[in-house]
């Protein structure tokens, strides 16, 4: 039986629990053990389950701060019924901060809530006009400075009311009600952690990358130059790209170099992969002679700048044999009992003209974490802002979380895209990690039920709040078998799906070309430019190069489509035709998007018009335009009839709104 002295303390202990519960509260990542990921300047909506015991009224607030500011920021949240809470921030400023929500009873609410009733109720209210006088001066003796002045007005105006009414009148007045919240009178206040917060630029979630091989700008017999680079950036703006992405730039190790299709033999002449990094003439820091020098390169992002594009580079943790911080630094790397070097495995594949780094060596902590950092900091000097990560998840989760905070605690405005095609879970904990953005499994994703799962599986939590999916349609690494044997038709399929599903899509280039020719039975492009210089004509017959601009177009003058977020798949009775919408949350931009997944055949189908969301009957009237040549007209009623014809073109993209 407890004895009385610890029935004292427990109860104690329970006098000094809140009275107040705040649940629920979204968006937070693994119960904030992560940034939850945030925008400039974009609205930030945050909710919570907030409730008491009884009926007293309760307030709570939105606080917010920057990472090392002291003074917090507040905004009211609103109360949504059934003990749900809202408030928004809208952050003007890039890094790292932090959120948290303060809850606590609103004794001047409730006061004013229940005179308000006597009083439509005919109660008399004598007794409580004088315990609301008293309340006021009890909240007014314990408000902050700046606001005794208003607070004595008030108490002024009460004891001048010559009658009730008069005094009735002051103690409801709903401006009274606000002075004595900003009173900061916060009887069981209750505060959650703080839980941390990233925010970004809008390029984060809204842009449109173009992947390019400076080395293939030249000719059959001439190495491209950063220099030739100037010539296809008019070109690479004009389709309404904006960020501009080059593989590794570093000079190309020897040993074992790669020879035309991956063979393992290669000419005197054979550039080798660029993935191969370093020789004698640099590593990671350095750029390959034949491309340029580092004041080309700078001159280049200044030259891509004029045109709206940013730079991103490609960082590979991955060496050469010759790579300098094999001599410099051998206990970085893993060696074998005979003395030679551990190279790259993917059994069966081997990959000789590649080592990898030891991160955890008892040599390389911290000084291979720091040279990395370092790297990335380097090329930050030279103008780059993002960086497409090669493989992240063979590399330790423990490094990028740190290297990411790094650097962007330095340069806020630096963005880092994970190229992981790997475990659901590796590739969401990436996101959570700091990646601002990821590739994605969309490139495997080709029928209707595909699509249509992936697109709202990427719209509902944990997905929602921690990864940003890029949709890029083609890499160096990846020529998908759908690209492989549809045609033209194909290429604009996946240009629209990757356009229309996700604010952040890319190509690689020769995809507005349409080239396909595959390694027979693999999804691998023949003579890939990974190990070999391609030049091409961008202007050849049969390019995509106007659709793509027109898609880029159509992205950015609606906001709907500058996210992967507000989709909503409708029904279109016809399994060979996607049909979805993306709309703004007050519905002020909708976007209709059809898009035939056959590339070989006209396809009809009945589709219904999503009238029940614009709060109209179901045989109302819809004005709708087609965004790709500006044809207007207006349908009537709900279900209405397509047909697409992939000879002409695979899709439609329509905007929507109540007809006049």
């Amino acid at each position: 039986m407890p004895s009385p002295q610890h029935a004292d303390q427990t109860v104690t202990h329970a006098i000094a629990q809140p009275r107040l519960a705040i649940e629920a509260v979204q968006p937070i990542i693994e119960g904030g053990r992560f940034a939850s990921k945030c925008l400039c300047g974009r609205e930030f909506p945050v909710t919570a389950v907030i409730f008491s015991d009884g009926h007293e009224q309760l307030a709570a607030d939105l606080l917010w701060r920057a990472s090392g500011e002291a003074t917090w920021q507040r905004a009211p949240m609103q109360a949504l019924g059934n003990d749900r809470w809202s408030a928004t921030l809208c952050i003007d400023q890039q890094g790292r901060g932090e959120f948290a929500i303060e809850a606590w009873l609103d004794v001047y609410a409730s006061f004013r809530q229940e005179l308000v009733k006597k009083l439509g109720a005919s109660v008399p209210v004598e007794l409580e006009l004088q315990e609301g006088a008293q309340l006021v001066r009890r909240i007014a003796a314990q408000a902050p400075e700046q606001l005794r002045g208003e607070l004595a007005a008030l108490i002024e105006r009460m004891e001048a009311s010559q009658s009730q009414a008069e005094r009735e009148a002051v103690l409801i007045d709903p401006s009274v009600n606000e002075l004595m919240r900003r009173a900061e009178y916060r009887p069981h206040l209750l505060r959650t952690p703080n839980y941390p917060l990233d925010v970004e630029r809008s390029l984060a979630e809204f842009a449109s990358w173009y992947e390019l091989f400076p080395r293939s700008l030249g000719d059959e017999q001439r190495h491209g130059s950063f220099a030739d680079v100037h010539a296809r950036i008019p070109e690479i703006a004009r389709m309404g790209f904006d960020v501009l992405y080059f593989p590794p730039i570093h000079p190309i190790g020897r040993a074992h170099r790669k020879g035309p299709n991956n063979s393992l033999k290669a000419g005197p002449d054979d550039p080798g992969s660029p993935y191969a990094i370093g020789s004698e003439e640099g590593g990671h820091e350095a750029v390959h002679p034949q491309l340029g020098s580092l004041e080309d390169f700078r001159q280049l992002v200044h030259v891509a700048r004029e045109h709206g594009l940013e730079v991103a580079l490609d960082f590979a943790v991955q060496c050469s044999p010759d790579h300098p911080w094999l001599k410099q630094h051998p206990g970085w790397f893993s060696w074998r009992p005979d003395g030679s070097i551990r190279h790259a495995e993917n059994p069966p594949k081997k990959y000789e003209d590649i080592v990898n780094v030891e991160f955890y060596a008892e040599a390389a902590m911290p000084d291979l974490w720091l040279a990395l950092r370092d790297v990335v900091l380097g090329w930050v000097e030279q103008g780059v802002t993002l960086f497409r990560v090669d493989n992240p998840h063979t590399k330790p989760m423990p490094f990028w979380e740190w290297l990411i905070a790094d650097v962007r605690e330095r340069h806020p405005e630096v963005i880092f895209l994970s190229e992981a095609f790997t475990r659901p879970a590796m590739m969401a904990r990436l996101g959570k990690l700091g990646f601002s953005q990821s590739y994605t499994y969309f490139t495997w994703r080709n029928t209707k039920a595909e699509l249509q799962a992936y697109f709202e599986e990427l719209n509902q939590p944990p997905w929602r709040d921690c990864y940003r999916p890029n949709f890029f349609v083609n890499t160096p690494d990846i020529n998908p078998y759908f690209l492989q044997r549809s045609g033209r038709p194909g290429f604009l399929i996946r240009a629209a799906l990757a356009t229309m599903g996700s604010g952040l899509w890319g190509m690689y280039s020769g995809f507005e070309l349409c080239e396909a020719e595959p390694v027979p039975g693999k999804e691998e492009y023949f003579d890939s430019e990974k190990y070999q210089l391609r030049p091409r004509d961008y202007q050849a017959p049969g390019n995509i190069n106007a659709e793509i601009a027109r898609l880029n177009q159509i992205r950015r003058e609606n906001p709907a489509l500058q996210t992967h977020l507000g989709f909503q798949a409708y029904t279109a009775w016809n399994d060979n035709i996607l049909y979805f919408g993306k709309r703004t949350a007050d519905l002020s931009n909708f976007i209709l998007v059809a898009v035939s997944l056959d590339p070989h055949h006209a396809q009809e189908a009945h589709f219904e018009l999503p009238l029940w969301e614009l709060g109209l009957p179901d045989d109302a009237s819809l004005a709708g335009e087609d965004l790709m040549n500006g044809h207007r007209w207006t349908w009537h009623g709900k279900v209405q009839w397509m047909r697409i014809e992939p000879w002409h073109l695979p899709f439609g993209i329509w905007r929507i709104q109540t007809a006049r």
